[in-house]
């Protein structure tokens, strides 16, 4: 561990040398691109420093045993600073552990109201709302891409963008079928029903390099549908893309324009063609993809939302937490904490 931490503390003092000289900082290009690989090592480092610093201060401590007047002093300091080596030793493990390439990317969040009709929709909406929220509070940006209404409320699809620091990291485990049971609005009778919506979490593709062949795309353009105003759904401006060779469509009709629309379904196309690829590689490693928390697909049922007994429930790691009103205003920050300690915890089991 100790030669991994050397060779990173070494990059990341190169990183910080080549940062400083002018023909670097002359090209735009190469500065973020070593100014993104510092600040995945900054972490690390800061550690390591801490890490190296207890280490001296335990050598220290040692030599103060052999004085009697400061050696029951030296015991109880000696006491303190194992116990902080092992606190940043396990810390130390954990950032060690190989990190997800698309961690540091913004996202496209994918809802649709499945199964239960109207109530399936509404509860994607409420699902958009959750991550708005969630994503308000992390000081994260959305942006809508293209939303269709539901009849009765809510959406039956809605993409967005979030954008913001390590957003993937955060979200990726959100993919899958999310189920909700509560008294619908429109039941009459007081009867609880169950109902899902579908999440799929992608990485901008923005910075990856995928080709799309121009011929291999199908354009329609097509009068917007659902709530207009200002010439939204009063002119030819939806778009809907086919991507020919792998059959994925994509449509947008939330700007006002075609060439608006255009650009927000061509974001959205490049992230389904990146996602897909990296199913294919994860499904290409098997056992890796077995070990992770969820594999993203749509008809995993990955959680519960129990509006009667005001719980949430996530299956893959049997967490449970009776706070689903504040869960559903944003606060997901418990659930998505336990993913990724549990997410760690398996990682590290794999590696010994």
């Amino acid at each position: 561990m100790t030669e991994r931490l050397e060779a990173i503390e070494k990059r990341y003092n190169e990183l910080s040398l080549e940062l400083t000289k002018p023909e670097v900082l002359s090209d735009i290009k190469k500065t973020r691109e070593l100014s993104k690989e510092s600040s995945e090592l900054e972490d690390t480092v800061i550690c390591y420093k801490k890490y190296k610093q207890v280490l001296e201060d335990i050598l220290s401590a040692k030599e103060m045993t052999k004085d009697m007047e400061l050696m029951e002093f030296a015991k109880e300091e000696l006491l303190t600073l194992e116990e902080k080596k092992l606190a940043l030793e396990k810390e130390l493990e954990v950032l060690l552990i190989p990190k997800d390439p698309n961690d540091g990317k913004n996202v496209i969040v994918e809802i649709r109201g499945a199964a239960g009709g109207d109530e399936a929709n509404i509860f994607a909406g409420d699902l958009y709302r959750m991550y708005s929220r969630y994503a308000e509070k992390q000081g994260f940006k959305t942006e809508i891409l293209n939303s269709v209404d539901g009849e009765a409320g809510g959406f039956s699809q809605i993409e967005f963008m979030v954008k913001g620091k390590n957003v993937y990291s955060k979200l990726k485990y959100e993919s899958g079928s999310h189920r909700v049971q509560r008294v619908p609005a429109t039941e009459s009778q007081g009867r609880i029903q169950t109902s899902t919506a579908t999440v799929l979490v992608m990485p901008e593709a923005e910075d990856v390099n995928i080709e799309i062949n121009p011929s291999d795309l199908r354009i329609d353009i097509y009068r917007s549908s659902g709530c207009g105003g200002q010439g939204v759904n009063t002119t030819d401006s939806a778009v809907r893309i086919t991507h020919l060779p792998t059959n994925t469509v994509v449509t947008c009709q939330n700007e006002r324009s075609q060439i608006q629309n255009k650009e927000q379904a061509m974001k959205v196309l490049k992230a389904r063609l990146y996602e897909q690829e990296l199913q294919k590689q994860e499904e290409a490693l098997g056992t890796e993809r077995r070990n992770k928390i969820g594999t993203g697909d749509r008809a995993e049922k990955i959680r519960t939302y129990n509006y009667p007994q005001n719980r949430v429930t996530d299956h893959r790691i049997s967490y449970s937490s009776n706070n689903l009103d504040r869960i559903m205003n944003g606060a997901i920050d418990e659930v998505i904490e336990a993913l990724i300690t549990e997410d760690q915890k398996r990682k590290l089991a794999g590696e010994k």
